[in-house]
Order: structure tokens, then C-alpha cells, then sequence
């Protein structure tokens, strides 16, 4: 029943979105403020909210199994971190820098980029220096494995690592303090884009059929709640 729920709920999220299930859509390129820039694919409010109630809700999965650090891609369950997964030559961390960042100033000869000033939408502040900055995933890929990803075959979860929808850049330190936490126990400190992130978590979940505790569920709600 879970499996056909999920299902689904992803030919859903197609249909209103127009979205091809796994494939990876090209960024939003930055612009107006942080507060309003969301990847390209993300759905709008009242969407978020449909695909939300539709989540199947249950407890998260074990987590045996799970292993995301490790020598080479073999060994990591969601693969080599920063594939190159659509085969343009720029993995995925070099395309979201040069999509949320500023003044983006790239490698000599290569698509790398070596500088550039990002807005950070979780926290609000400026941030210089590409060292100081990581790439979150919204739905964190341990969040993923401990409900549904566990399941799929390793090429489904490479593709949901490397998808730029759920691929967002903020300060390196906010990054680390969110970890694998999910929206009932982190939120971005930046209270105004709440309603962003409760939109692109809701839009990921919904997009690879995985399921949400009640207590997820509540503070999606209650993230939703603040959209205009």
C-alpha cells in the first residue's frame, strides 16, 4: 500500500509540476533576493501544500547500510559526492555555486568556480569566499535513505543526490549545524525564507515518493503557513 501511496504521489507532483521523475533541472539563475530564490523545478505554495497532505506518513527507517563518506564512489550509497551526473563536464556542487552565487568568477579553463559572493537565504548575510560556502541538500540524503531511499536501486539515489532542485547554497558553519536534521528540528535561522524551504523539502519528498513523521509533517505545515 505504502509503495503504491508513493507512487502516486510522485505521477502527482509530474503533473502539476511538468517534471520528469528523475532527471535533474537546470538552476534558477540568481536574482531578486535571497528570500525569494528557490531551484527551478520547486513548486509553488499551494502545490507544496497538496503534495504535503499526500505524504505517507511512518516512522523513519533504520539506517543500517548507510554509508556516504568513503574512498571511492563504489562504496558510497548515493555515490561519489558531486557527480557530473547530466555529462556537460561541470559536476553538480560547481553548477549550483555558479547559480546562487554573484560575480562568479570561474577556474581558468575549467567550470570550477574560484570566486563569487553568495546571499545566503538561510541566514541572510553575505557571504565571500567559495571555501566559506557548501551545498546543502534540503531533504538530507541520510533523511532520504531513512525514508524510502533504502529501497532504490544505487543509480535512482545518485541521480537523487546530484538533483539540483534539492541543492541549495549556504555559509559552510550553517551547513554543519543543520547535519542530517529534518524541518522539526532545524529550520533555516533566516525565518523569512521558511516558506521557501518548507516549499522545495515538500516538492523533493513528494518527487522521489518518500514518506514524513507526523512530526515532519507539522512543521512543514507550519513553514507553509508562512507563504503569502
Amino acid at each position: 500500500m505504502l509503495r503504491r501511496t508513493a507512487a502516486a504521489l510522485a505521477a502527482l507532483f509530474l503533473a502539476v509540476t511538468g517534471c520528469e521523475a528523475v532527471d535533474t533541472l537546470p538552476g534558477a539563475a540568481p536574482g531578486g533576493t535571497a528570500v525569494d530564490r528557490v531551484p527551478e523545478g520547486t513548486p509553488d505554495a499551494p502545490t507544496a501544500r497538496t503534495l504535503l497532505a499526500q505524504l505517507p506518513v511512518a516512522q523513519p527507517g533504520r539506517m543500517e547500510g548507510y554509508a556516504r563518506d568513503c574512498d571511492n564512489g563504489e562504496g558510497c550509497v548515493f555515490g561519489r559526492p558531486w557527480e557530473d551526473v547530466d555529462g556537460d563536464g561541470c559536476d553538480q556542487r560547481s553548477q549550483v555555486l555558479a547559480r546562487d552565487l554573484t560575480d562568479v568568477r570561474r577556474k581558468e579553463g575549467r567550470c570550477g568556480v574560484e570566486s563569487g559572493t553568495l546571499l545566503d537565504p538561510y541566514t541572510g548575510e553575505t557571504v565571500t569566499g567559495v571555501s566559506k560556502i557548501q551545498i546543502d541538500h534540503v531533504v538530507p540524503l541520510a533523511e532520504m535513505w531513512r525514508s524510502g531511499a533504502a529501497g532504490w536501486p544505487r543509480e535512482r539515489r545518485v541521480a537523487a543526490a546530484n538533483d539540483l532542485r534539492n541543492l541549495v547554497a549556504t555559509a559552510g558553519k550553517v551547513n554543519q549545524a543543520k547535519g542530517d536534521q529534518t524541518p522539526d528540528r532545524w529550520m533555516p535561522p533566516n525565518g523569512a525564507y521558511a516558506c521557501q524551504y518548507g516549499r522545495i523539502y515538500a516538492g523533493i519528498k513528494a518527487q522521489y515518493g518518500l514518506t514524513v513523521t507526523a512530526a515532519e509533517r507539522t512543521a512543514l505545515e507550519q513553514a507553509l503557513a508562512t507563504c503569502g
